[in-house]
């Protein structure tokens, strides 16, 4: 019974668009017609079973032939050769000689009704792989295997929900909707999933049709924080920003310790020019952060907006130094922090110290016209 194993970056054996495999020909070599039993993870806490398959073709060749033939390089999967090579030197430790025989071995998987050994659920399987690679962060992965799973059962309406997600971090919005109102169709009471679509409609540039599909999520459940939060947010963009305040203070009531819902809300009283209100819920935000770093540099930063519309210079230059100490391991972040801060040092006429933090901007921004422009205005005043 031979069995493979099969790292977890192969995705496209069970999207079934990878039918091969290369390995060092085996003290029994395989034959056409043999069994494989293929494993995800074979020696590692993740093994699992992920299909049988039966062999079709088996082809020898010397190392010496594989070793700079690209075509079946990206065959197999790799951007070259020598990327083949290397994943071939971390299997094989003990070293290659060019004389070594390897076996390309194609197979053809068998439905679960046709397997010899244990049987699993593939649907099951593939969704976790999904959700696995969705989790982190891995979306072009996750959609192929979200792809895959809805095809054991187009009607899922977690694998139509979660598609959907998975298509809107890839702004792939239009596409999105359509498998939210496929899963709709199939449960038209899932206020999340009406929430959802309200989100991809956002993103999509069509902030009334996203309030048109909150309101169908408030019809279900007006209580739902989540749907509520992402109402004001739409609000927001409609520049209904009374109505906007109302849902935030809303959602407080419900729970008083969010600091997202703190932050968002002074950021809407900054935006309508109410500074002290939107210092007194960034003040509360940071308070209840509990050491969300990112959500704590970005209010720390708001308020020192705040502050220095208030003409508070000092309080504003506190505030954005402590933002960019937070983030510090975020460049990206730290530099538009620093940037903040050049603009209250000029404004407390501090010239050389607001030329060195644009200098610090254009270190890790290089193409930061802003940065360029105030250095130079710097250089004019010291």
């Amino acid at each position: 019974m031979p069995i493979i194993s099969f790292g977890s970056q192969d995705i496209d054996l069970i999207t079934g668009k990878k039918t091969m495999t290369i390995r060092k020909l085996w003290k029994n070599p395989l034959k056409v017609g043999d069994r494989l039993h293929c494993y995800w993870n074979l020696v590692s806490k993740e093994k699992k079973k992920i299909f049988e398959a039966e062999v079709i073709d088996v082809e020898l060749i010397p190392f010496k032939d594989l070793k700079n033939n690209d075509k079946i390089a990206k065959e197999e999967g790799y951007g070259s050769s020598q990327d083949m090579i290397k994943e071939f030197k971390k299997m094989y430790v003990n070293g290659i000689d060019d004389e070594d025989i390897f076996q390309i071995i194609r197979f053809k998987k068998l439905d679960v009704d046709k397997w010899e050994g244990e049987k699993i659920d593939e649907k099951a399987m593939v969704t976790q792989r999904a959700d696995i690679l969705f989790d982190s962060g891995k979306y072009d992965k996750s959609a192929l295997c979200y792809t895959a799973a809805l095809k054991f059962d187009p009607e899922d309406v977690y694998l139509l929900n979660k598609r959907g997600d998975n298509l809107s971090r890839l702004g792939k919005f239009e596409e999105a909707i359509e498998c939210y109102n496929k899963a709709l169709k199939i449960e038209p009471k899932n206020e999340y999933i009406w929430n959802n679509k309200s989100i991809a409609l956002l993103n999509y540039g069509d902030p009334e049709e996203a309030l048109n599909a909150n309101n169908n999520a408030m019809k279900i459940n007006s209580k739902n924080p989540v749907v509520l939060y992402w109402r004001g947010f739409i609000l927001e963009v409609l520049g209904k920003f009374n109505e906007a305040i109302d849902i935030y203070d809303d959602l407080l009531k419900i729970d008083s310790k969010n600091p997202e819902v703190w932050n968002a809300r002074g950021n809407l009283l900054s935006e309508m020019e109410e500074l002290e209100e939107a210092l007194k819920s960034y003040d509360t935000a940071l308070e209840l952060c509990f050491d969300d770093e990112e959500v704590d540099a970005e209010t720390q930063n708001r308020k020192g907006n705040a502050l220095l519309d208030l003409g508070r210079f000092d309080e504003a230059l506190e505030s954005y130094d402590k933002a960019i100490e937070i983030a510090n391991n975020n460049s990206e972040d730290s530099s538009y922090f620093i940037l903040n801060k050049g603009v209250v040092l000029m404004e407390l006429n501090r010239f050389q110290e607001a030329m060195e933090s644009f200098t610090k901007v254009l270190a890790i921004d290089p193409n930061n016209d802003d940065a360029r422009v105030l250095r130079d205005e710097c250089l004019e005043n010291l």
